[in-house]
């Protein structure tokens, strides 16, 4: 085994052509009043590496152009999709009318854990939301379900940005 050198990875990594005219998963994430700059930009390439179909950012979650974020992104701004809006009811109607089902990652009353997506729910809007009070009750009226990360320690959470790498991935597995 021998680790790989910065331009043996260069050359299996995609051009930004190519990434950008490339099919993406028919997953999107849903970034609702996400205080740090820092954690969107860590999600933004998050994003990147699982070839999300796009970000949608919603209420006082910062959005490009914005320095932290493009620090944090390493560029990944340039090569997922995003769109920003205030109100996050009117984004969850336009991504339900893209047939998207749309999935809140928060400790419900009925929430299910993250690993029991299924393929057949595809294609899934994930919303993750601020990393104080999570995702607010009346967001959660809009959902179609929930899934949650079960915790074994006395911590209840994970840092947004981590959370999100766990369930993307995750859905990712059952989606390919």
């Amino acid at each position: 085994m021998k680790k790989l050198l910065y331009q043996d990875i260069l050359q299996k990594r995609k051009t930004l052509d190519e990434i950008k005219n490339s099919p993406r998963h028919p997953i999107s994430l849903m970034l609702h009043n996400i205080r740090s700059a820092y954690n969107v930009g860590s999600i933004f390439r998050t994003a990147d590496s699982a070839l999300v179909e796009k970000i949608v950012l919603c209420g006082f979650t910062p959005h490009p152009p914005d320095k932290e974020i493009a620090k944090t992104s390493l560029g990944a701004i340039e090569t997922v999709p995003w769109i920003y809006y205030r109100d996050i009811i009117t984004a969850i109607k336009d991504e339900k009318n893209q047939g998207k089902k749309i999935i809140a990652v928060e400790l419900t009353d009925s929430s299910r854990p993250y690993y029991s997506l299924e393929k057949a729910e595809f294609p899934i809007c994930l919303i993750l939301g601020n990393e104080i009070s999570g995702v607010d009750d009346y967001v959660l009226e809009h959902c179609d379900d929930a899934i949650d990360i079960p915790m074994y320690g006395i911590k209840h959470s994970l840092n947004v940005s981590v959370a999100t790498g766990i369930v993307v991935y995750e859905a990712l597995k059952i989606w390919l």
